[in-house]
């Protein structure tokens, strides 16, 4: 295992302000030189324990500087005398409340780091008087040294300036962007390859910085960095889409031949497909044929031709198989594809669809690629109409077809299915000169049909593209992390399921002088032509592009867990969704649940992070479970539809761990996944608790309510339309108004760790649909599956949450109790 530096750190000192009296003036009493003098020594060893700058014949010194908790560094101090600050985190950027500092250090600056440290533990500045009262002089550099907790060398992640998920893996080599001082560059360049760094031809030189792309492992290049110094920081390469979609017809066959070289696609019983409703795809372009037979390209039409004349499939399969293609070809690293694809085209060559055909041509579309069944497939279409629009969130025809065939209520094949669909396009030439996002949250600009569908998982865009050419007379409209410009929102009222379900990367438009902004090579995501040879790269952008990522992901996770339901796997992904800071700062200082509601309308619940919808760490539990509920009967007095049953869950939470942890604080996230049968009738159109088959909530007991008490209080209010209200409303971050809308829920909320411990009784019941009718109910009882997701986020504390709950994952099976309601 590479390690980057040695580390010495200082910890819990107990050193809070005795160093400065309340009347402002400094004190070196008695009771104050234990402390000031424990912390100066503490901080005194950490800098001997750096390694000998001289003997080691370096330049410099890369130290990592943290501060103590709700403290400031005092930033100007660690950029001055031999010491260069290199990058800086405040308190908002970190999780535990520390600030951090990256600093170069001469030898120089060593010593007078620790002159000045030494300096505070023995010396005072001068008393003062002021308006004839004496003023005790402080310890000297105190407010440097007081703000300072640990002094450590510094790893290569001290230096990182790209999202932490993107640092690279400590097995293998990888492509670094390296940030060189001027004046060092080509010293670093010329003896990085003593260190096993190669570094590309190409350079960019900026004001202060040189910047060049260097291969090499973690180990490699932290001894390069230690040795040569020079590096002022790193981070994830930003070669472009339109790098690639430049290079001669030649030389791009030459990076797919690479690209394929590297990528393998293993064959194995259970493999999964992603099914595109598209335009067609191209097997011709050699990174899709291993993944599409020919026998598994399709029309939904027999009479429409199966090549793809439009390109925009063929864009769609490229995204699907590798993602963006602008890394992936950077990247040298060996790729597998442990899935297929099939190929449906749903759209004419010649014309468009007549609009009151599109549900029945997805119905075909659907039923001539289940003629190689059974697949485990996801559904993926980025076609949408806005001929239905404004339909303000309700159903519409086409809608209310996928909300079917998701729910296994349509299609030759009794299955339930997993759909992907694009929450559709702005037009570019609606966008003034004000805030991008006012346009884009414009009614004109709802998420357009069918991706309103209960069912189908819709996906909006986002992105991270921000970087254009020095000479690009524009600037990316969107910022790092939020909405891109290309996404539809959701305008409508609240009682209608909340759209887009996630966002994806979608890219970004420049914005010049004066509108419309436009589309930018270098803000676009590179993938596949249909026209190979003659290119064979092209953009891709929008929406669209985010579904197929989003397919992308959604597969790689169900082939993780093949034996999962398509409802379980819509639930994980959407709930491993998170916002991102950017996406955050739209809201107030401390929000209240309705302001939430503009984030909601954007991104849904943010961008999915596959690694959390994976994992069941020691710091983050999720568990699972699959069931199916009978949710209505008929009374046997009355005979009139009465809600059935629910079921009740004793969570198997680690009691003794979480009573440990005491007023610790964790996060709870509960996410509850159906799938409803349609009735998109007019007067049901109205109402959600008409056009679902059945509508499912979730409830959690208080921390002193024991079961008997819980049930009660659930059973009572049950027969309520919405189902019952609580005390506990106020506790859930996103609320009932948010959360109980559609087919899937989620919420969560953030309490001691010794209340969580008495919170474990978790109930699934029915409220109002129209499967609760007596021509429903009068020859059989219907049921439903459900699929309930847990999870606790106990961010960094340093628990083994997992080891306790492995012991009791049977218990949480067999203590599932049925109630008749």
């Amino acid at each position: 295992m590479a390690r980057d530096l040695p580390h010495f750190y200082l910890r819990d000192l107990g050193v809070t302000h005795p160093f400065q009296a309340k009347g402002g003036g400094g004190g070196n009493r008695p009771s104050d030189v234990p402390s000031r003098a424990a912390h100066a020594q503490a901080l005194l060893q950490a800098i001997d324990a750096l390694p000998d700058i001289n003997q080691t014949q370096r330049s410099g010194i890369y130290l990592e500087v943290t501060s103590r908790p709700d403290e400031h560094l005092k930033i100007k101090s660690l950029d001055a005398s031999g010491l260069t600050l290199l990058r800086y985190s405040d308190r908002t950027n970190t999780d535990d409340n520390r600030e951090n500092a990256t600093v170069f250090a001469t030898a120089k600056g060593v010593e007078k780091l620790r002159k000045k440290v030494d300096e505070f533990r023995t010396e005072n500045t001068k008393d003062r008087v002021k308006d004839g009262v004496v003023i005790l002089g402080r310890p000297k550099n105190a407010d440097l040294v007081q703000s300072v907790s640990a002094i450590t060398e510094a790893g290569l992640r001290a230096l990182w300036r790209s999202p932490s998920n993107r640092f690279p893996e400590e097995h293998g080599t990888a492509n670094w962007e390296i940030w060189l001082e001027p004046t060092e560059a080509e010293a670093f360049i010329a003896g990085a390859q003593a260190y096993d760094v190669v570094i590309a031809a190409d350079r960019l030189e900026f004001p202060e910085d040189v910047v060049v792309i260097g291969h090499a492992t973690c180990e490699a290049l932290a001894s390069a960095v230690r040795r040569l110094a020079g590096v002022r920081a790193l981070a994830a390469p930003t070669i472009t889409a339109d790098f690639f979609d430049e290079q001669p017809v030649d030389e791009q066959a030459q990076w797919v031949s690479n690209l394929l070289q590297r990528t393998s696609y293993p064959l194995h019983p259970d493999l999964g497909y992603i099914a595109l409703l598209d335009t067609g795809v191209s097997r011709a372009h050699p990174l899709i044929n291993p993944a599409l037979s020919v026998d598994d390209r399709h029309a939904a039409d027999p009479a429409w031709a199966i090549d793809d004349i439009k390109g925009h499939g063929t864009q769609m399969a490229g995204l699907a198989l590798y993602g963006d293609l602008t890394p992936r070809l950077h990247d040298q690293s060996n790729l597998e594809i442990n899935y297929k694809l099939e190929s449906v085209k749903l759209l004419p060559d010649a014309r468009e669809n007549p609009h009151y055909l599109l549900g029945a041509v997805t119905r075909n579309a659907v039923n001539v690629v289940e003629q190689n069944h059974p697949r485990r497939r996801t559904y993926t279409m980025a076609s949408t109409t806005g001929e239905d629009t404004p339909h303000d969130g309700a159903p519409t025809s086409w809608s209310s077809a996928v909300d079917q065939l998701a729910s296994g209520a349509s299609g030759e094949v009794d299955t339930k299915r997993l759909f992907m669909i694009s929450a559709g396009n702005t037009n570019n030439f609606t966008f003034g000169a004000g805030d991008y996002l006012e346009t884009c949250d414009h009614e004109d600009n709802e998420i357009e049909s069918p991706a309103q569908s209960w069912n189908a998982l819709c996906v909006g865009a986002y992105t991270e593209k921000t970087q254009l050419p020095l000479t690009e007379p524009g600037n990316a409209l969107a910022s790092f992390g939020d909405l891109s410009p290309s996404s539809r929102t959701a305008s409508w009222s609240s009682h209608w399921p909340l759209k887009p379900d996630v966002v994806m990367e979608g890219g970004n438009w420049v914005i010049g002088a004066a509108p419309p902004p436009m589309r930018h090579g270098w803000l676009s995501l590179l993938t596949t032509h249909h026209q190979y040879p003659l290119r064979s790269f092209t953009f891709c952008h929008d929406t669209s592009a985010a579904t197929a990522l989003a397919a992308k992901a959604v597969t790689e996770l169900w082939s993780d867990y093949p034996t999962l339901w398509p409802e379980t796997v819509r639930g994980l992904f959407v709930s491993s969704a998170r916002w991102t800071p950017q996406m955050k700062t739209h809201l107030p200082a401390n929000p209240q649940k309705g302001h939430y509601t503009p984030l909601f309308q954007r991104y849904g619940y943010g961008v999915p992070e596959l690694a959390r919808a994976r994992r069941s760490a020691s710091n983050a539990l999720t568990l699972i479970v699959e069931d199916e509920i009978t949710p209505y009967r008929l009374s046997e007095k009355t005979k009139k539809p009465i809600h059935n049953e629910m079921r009740l869950f004793t969570l198997p939470w680690p009691v003794e761990e979480l009573r440990r942890l005491r007023n610790a604080e964790l996060t709870l996230r509960v996410t509850l996944s159906t799938f409803i049968e349609p009735n998109p009738s007019e007067p049901s159109r109205g109402s959600k608790y008409r056009y679902a088959s059945h509508n499912l909530r979730f409830k959690l007991n208080r921390a002193d309510e024991n079961a008997q008490r819980f049930m009660a209080r659930i059973s009572k209010l049950a027969e309520t339309p919405a189902g019952p209200k609580s005390n506990e409303e106020d506790l859930w971050e996103y609320g009932s108004n948010r959360r109980d809308v559609g087919s899937i829920h989620i919420d969560q909320l953030t309490c001691k760790a010794s209340d969580l411990a008495r919170r474990n009784l978790l109930a699934v019941h029915p409220v109002e649909g129209w499967w609760k009718s007596k021509s429903r109910l009068r020859d059989e009882l219907p049921k439903c599956r459900y699929a309930l997701i847990i999870e606790i986020d106990g961010e960094h504390l340093q628990t083994e949450l997992y080891a306790e709950v492995n012991a009791a994952i049977e218990a949480l099976i067999a203590t599932q109790t049925v109630i008749s309601v």
